[in-house]
């Protein structure tokens, strides 16, 4: 199918300018796909950075709002110019939560904390426009399959259950109603109406957050019930704050940090590379060439190096949400997204809107946990159809891979290393306590290794998708 013919089934195609007001709508309904994601990494990062005033919590919510906006504008203006998102990526997840666990920042208040990740988000930022700007991305690509790619995502979801369940489980009736919420929006009802299929888990979430705010205010949620919605965070925020550079401190760079981090940027510029082709496909554009797929890495390093300095605790990466709802809306229009970013800039100068997502009850956002992580180590997994399940190289390969990436880090949290000189052990500490990075490393070494054919290994198949 040519371009031609592919806009004739869109819409509106990738140069199309909708209408000014239905420019901003469409724009809008981009943003609120990728809102359970958005607003999942501030609420879970800020436990592990020990952030427990609910309006710095805001702030952080409404930073990654912000600098998505800028990385979007960035990305879509002078990047690959593919109708895009840009926004927080859990591979950056387990890489942040370990070195906030690093022994040195024990006793760190949540601020040193953060510049320690954002000194690493800035470095690696380097690394990944390096590896775009330079054309590495093809040639890395030869040896990153999907026997590597798979326990990589999987590991990512997987090394999450400690804030799925038990955060749910603060109160069950309410974190549970999340989950069947959830459960029925994405998969029973996802035919019945679109709206369905768009906003499974934003609705889940708003309806189970209504619920909560009815049993606070007639009394049934106490002052200490865990799934009680408290309005006093949204009131002690001010309106108006413009993140600015830096707004945390100036960033530390460590060296254990920095490497433990390179394995969450690997892991992100390989499905963004996959997101471009299926963007591409689904707008209209042309199948990206090599320029195209360099320059969209190279200015997701630079949407990384801008998210260091705000200090959002995260990267940048594209979103496959959004990539869907162009399937689904056949609006595959540059300029929505372009419009989407300009309102989520907007919204994250107010302070009140981050705010209003901390009263969000712990065990709703422990529920929308367990379906998101748990989709996020479905899309791993799905990358082995490729492979022949029917060899013994790739299940040994797979299994251990898996199984290291899990026992690993178990390991590391009860034995830390403490031998000189230190700067050594902490790379190995954290990086042990990476799962992901174990993961993927054991795999990249294995399956690049261990003799197998090509198509034994998928390769072929991976080549043509």
């Amino acid at each position: 199918m040519d371009t031609k013919e592919k806009n004739k089934s869109l819409i509106w195609g990738i140069d199309d300018t909708p209408p000014v007001l239905e420019t901003a709508i469409l724009g809008l309904q981009h943003y609120l796909t990728m809102f359970g994601s958005t607003v999942a990494i501030p609420l879970l990062l800020a436990p592990a950075f020990g952030i427990t005033n609910p309006v710095e919590k805001g702030w952080l919510i409404a930073t990654m709002f912000f600098v998505s906006g800028l990385t979007t504008l960035l990305q879509t203006t002078l990047g690959n110019r593919l109708p895009i998102v840009q926004g927080g990526t859990f591979s950056f997840l387990a890489p942040t939560i370990a070195i906030c666990s690093m022994a040195a920042l024990a006793n760190a208040g949540w601020e040193i904390r953060m510049q320690h990740v954002q000194g690493a988000i800035i470095a690696g930022s380097f690394f990944e426009t390096i590896i775009g700007a330079s054309g590495l991305m093809g040639r890395l690509l030869k040896y990153v399959g999907p026997i590597t790619i798979a326990p990589t995502i999987a590991l990512i979801g997987l090394a999450l259950f400690k804030f799925g369940a038990p955060e749910a489980g603060r109160h069950w009736p309410i974190g549970g109603l999340t989950i069947a919420l959830i459960i029925i929006f994405s998969q029973y009802l996802r035919n019945k109406n679109r709206i369905f299929e768009l906003y499974p888990i934003l609705l889940a979430i708003v309806l189970a957050w209504i619920i909560a705010g009815i049993f606070t205010t007639i009394g049934i949620f106490g002052e200490d019930h865990p799934a009680r919605t408290s309005m006093d965070n949204l009131k002690n925020a001010p309106w108006f704050r413009i993140p600015y550079p830096f707004q945390w401190g100036i960033p530390k760079f460590g060296f254990a940090a920095i490497i433990g981090m390179l394995a969450g940027y690997i892991a992100s510029m390989v499905e963004s590379v996959g997101d471009y082709y299926a963007c591409s496909r689904l707008s209209g554009a042309p199948v990206p060439d090599k320029q195209t797929i360099n320059k969209g890495i190279t200015f997701e390093g630079i949407g990384c190096f801008v998210a260091g300095i705000f200090g959002t605790g995260n990267g940048t990466t594209s979103y496959s949400e959004n990539i869907g709802a162009i399937g689904l809306t056949r609006v595959g229009s540059r300029r929505v997204v372009q419009a989407g970013a300009i309102l989520m800039i907007l919204l994250g100068m107010v302070s009140k809107f981050g705010a209003l997502f901390t009263t969000i009850p712990q065990p709703i956002v422990g529920g929308m946990y367990c379906a998101m992580f748990g989709m996020i180590t479905a899309v791993g997994l799905s990358n082995l159809q490729f492979i022949d399940l029917n060899s013994a190289r790739n299940l040994f390969i797979l299994g251990f891979a898996f199984f290291m990436g899990l026992s690993v880090p178990e390991y590391f949290a009860g034995h830390p290393l403490t031998f000189e000189p230190e700067w050594v052990s902490n790379i190995l500490n954290t990086l042990g306590s990476t799962g992901m990075a174990i993961g993927a490393f054991v795999a990249l070494v294995l399956d690049n290794t261990v003799p197998g054919s090509d198509e034994e290994r998928g390769l072929k198949a991976w080549g043509k998708q």
